[in-house]
């Protein structure tokens, strides 16, 4: 049976289970358009869509309270984020009359209004959320957050030593007046702006930044009148907001003055920095010239209370240079991102339980010295993070940075983070004399600054160092130890999803492995000599490499399971990823349901695919899970007719991931991994009935429920009680990260 066309193909009626209907096989009906926008969901409304579900778990009171002032705070963030890239790449389309096609039909002004509908139902749930539920909440386990005119005498008093003797001398009052211009407002600042009137009768209009170098929740009760300083938060129960304590002694910024009025404001700029590689003769020149062009993008959003007078808006409004569209009322505090400094308050019993991470007891075992390189010599090792310690990754590292037989190490580093025992591995390896090659992507959105002082300290160690590559984003997560063993060089690799920071490696999820497979070990000495060097090379051994052959090699594995399915083997793919966005992907997937495959698909954000359309995607089931961790490991299941097959890797399914950036998915090969990421991973994951979420053909979610004779699963937490359990043969080995 010839492979039927992607746009135009037979419909078969088949249930979940992939066997025929009452459709007799082969039977011709309607073709249906499988690029039909009816068939898509925007990309934008989608990653609200994911917004809407962190909301939610700030909504949930089976989550610790403090937790949820976090996703409060993720959400502010996330919306933060939003606004700076998505929205602010919707406007410049819109000003340029520019109107790529998009798979669901919208354009910039039909999705900004969308955006801007969705955004205020989204933060007005928000706010009631935290001013009903989280703030009530907080007050009935002794913690307040208040404002000025609710300080007693005594506090007032603190208070204000406070601001005398370490907020005052910070601050800077800007004025705007004929003789001062508009002052410069800072991206994701929050901001005064005051009315004041002066000895001539004149009203004038101020600014005062609220510094983001002092504390942002002053701890009244822990305040020390004498110094100005705080001495214990970790008792503390009664806090003011900075902004709050700077509104109520403005008097001492403008003495003489009559201060008549202030209200505070947040700004969000654009802060997509546009690269002209093309015309760049130094990646690294051009990367910082971004960087410093990024304080003054456009304005793309303007947030206010309700409170503040249509005069003192107006002024901000013209000299801003924005559109009514561009301001967001909201009522209570302007950035919710700040509420991150309520969920770190020093109250363990409203948090989430600490969790160890498991450092595997066959690497490191008793009375004896550490060699992971025999142990990846015996067998592949996975690893599954955070439940696994990521502290095996820095050894592997730190050990072939000493041994005498380690000839070179080659990395690409997309977020290292600060103070990266990674980055002390590799220059540890420098002094040992080890050949040290690393790739850090410069252009690593919101990290550019930190890869650049990365790159630049390794190079000064004498590091080969690259930058990027032209017109591509190196997103892939992969180290390569060359190690002589005899007379034969052997080389040892860890291949990733994530990053290599061992940070954000506490509360990631994410797969590694190491192995010294040969043909993988090849494949990966290609690949860095094609980052390092000049290759035209179009075909790996075992490796899928965005942009040369990772497309087509996704493509042809889900052909061949829908051949498996066209002769009667039970087809049935399982790709978890965080988005879910190229329009080929997903008419090659409705392809694969309308032939009766089975797909199940682990989307933690955007999925621009309409699950449940009958004739269409009947066959293929969205879930969403949320939870402590952010989902964050790409995997892709194929039964392949029994003989089952997995990649795992960097690349999600977008159009970026798989034209436009460096990415590697890599094979399992061991039959014992495969069946532990199918068994205790992806079954786990598509058993979660307390953190999952349905998507439902019209793009919204439903929370799954257990049936009366199911057990209410949270995965992360079932990982982390199987992690808890190694924990007893682990042995007492502290980690250094």
């Amino acid at each position: 049976m010839t492979s039927p066309r992607p746009h135009r193909i037979r419909a078969r009626k088949r249930n979940r289970q992939g066997t025929t209907g009452t459709a007799e096989a082969g039977t011709e009906l309607t073709p249906i358009r499988l690029d039909d926008p009816a068939l898509y969901i925007n990309r934008e409304l989608s990653l609200l869509a994911f917004q809407k579900r962190v909301l939610e778990e700030a909504q949930d009171d089976s989550n610790p309270l403090l937790e949820r002032f976090k996703f409060l705070a993720i959400l502010g963030s996330n919306l933060d984020e939003f606004f700076m890239v998505r929205v602010a790449g919707l406007k410049r389309q819109l000003e340029s009359g520019a109107a790529p096609q998009l798979p669901d039909g919208m354009n910039p002004a039909t999705q900004l209004a969308a955006i801007r509908s969705e955004v205020t139902n989204l933060l007005a749930i928000a706010y009631k959320c935290l001013t009903e539920q989280l703030m009530p909440s907080l007050k009935d386990e002794g913690i307040q957050i208040l404002t000025y005119a609710d300080l007693n005498s005594k506090q007032r008093a603190k208070a204000r030593e406070f601001f005398i003797h370490t907020v005052f001398p910070v601050l800077t009052p800007l004025a705007f007046d004929p003789g001062r211009p508009f002052p410069h407002i800072s991206n994701l600042s929050v901001n005064l702006a005051v009315l004041i009137r002066d000895l001539d009768g004149n009203e004038r209009f101020a600014r005062i930044k609220v510094p983001d170098t002092l504390p942002q929740l002053i701890p009244i009760d822990r305040l020390n009148p004498a110094s100005g300083r705080r001495v214990d938060t970790s008792k503390s129960r009664n806090f003011v907001w900075l902004e709050d304590l700077i509104s109520a002694n403005l008097q001492d910024l403008f003495p003489g003055m009559e201060v008549l009025d202030a209200h505070p404001f947040h700004v969000t700029r654009n802060a997509e920095m546009a690269i002209q590689e093309l015309e760049a003769a130094d990646l690294l020149e051009t990367t910082e010239e971004g960087l410093r062009q990024r304080r003054f993008g456009d304005v793309v959003r303007l947030k206010v209370n309700y409170a503040m007078p249509v005069n003192i808006l107006q002024i901000l409004v013209n000299n801003l240079e924005i559109e009514p569209d561009d301001v967001y009322h909201v009522q209570g505090m302007l950035s919710l991102d700040r509420l991150r400094y309520i969920g770190s308050i020093d109250r363990p019993e409203l948090k989430y339980n600490s969790f160890i991470p498991v450092v595997p007891s066959h690497l490191y075992p008793d009375n004896k010295e550490f060699d992971l390189f025999s142990a990846i010599k015996q067998k592949d090792i996975l690893l599954h993070h955070p439940y696994d310690s990521f502290q095996p990754v820095v050894d592997f590292l730190r050990s072939a940075a000493k041994d005498p037989d380690v000839l070179a190490i080659k990395m690409t580093l997309y977020r290292a983070g600060r103070n990266s025992p990674i980055i002390e591995a590799l220059l540890d390896a420098m002094e040992y004399g080890k050949q040290v090659a690393v790739l850090v992507e410069l252009k690593a959105r919101f990290d550019e600054e930190s890869n650049i002082e990365w790159a630049k300290a390794l190079e000064a160690e004498g590091v080969h160092v690259v930058y990027g590559l032209l017109g591509l984003k190196v997103h892939s997560k992969v180290a390569l130890v060359v190690r002589r063993e005899g007379e034969a060089i052997r080389r040892y690799v860890h291949l990733g999803t994530g990053n290599y920071n061992p940070l954000t490696a506490h509360f990631y999820t994410d797969i590694g492995v190491f192995t010294c497979d040969e043909e993988i070990g090849a494949d990966a000495t290609d690949l860095f000599n094609y980052l390092t060097g000049y290759s035209a090379k179009t075909d790996y051994r075992k490796l899928a490499v965005a942009p040369i052959n990772l497309r087509q090699r996704l493509e042809s594995l889900i052909k061949r399971e829908i051949r498996h399915q066209q002769h009667g083997e039970r087809g049935h793919l399982i790709f978890k990823m965080n988005a879910l966005v190229d329009q080929e992907m997903i008419k090659l997937l409705y392809e694969a349901s309308r032939e009766g495959v089975q797909i199940d698909l682990l989307v933690r954000g955007i999925c621009c695919l309409r699950p449940g359309i009958p004739g269409v995607s009947e066959n293929i089931r969205v879930i969403s899970i949320l939870g402590r961790f952010l989902e964050h490991s790409r995997i892709y299941y194929f039964r392949n007719g029994g003989k089952e097959e997995i990649l795992q890797g960097s690349a999600d399914l977008m159009p970026r991931n798989l034209d436009r950036r460096v990415e590697v998915l890599y094979p399992l090969e061991d039959p014992r991994l495969v069946r532990q990421v199918r068994d205790e991973i992806l079954h786990t994951y598509l058993s979660d009935r307390a953190k999952s979420r349905e998507m439902k053909a019209d793009g919204s979610y439903v929370r799954m429920s257990p049936k009366p004779s199911e057990k209410k699963i949270n995965a992360q937490f079932e990982f982390i009680a199987r992690s808890l359990a190694a924990q007893d043969n682990r042995p007492e080995r502290e980690e250094e990260n």
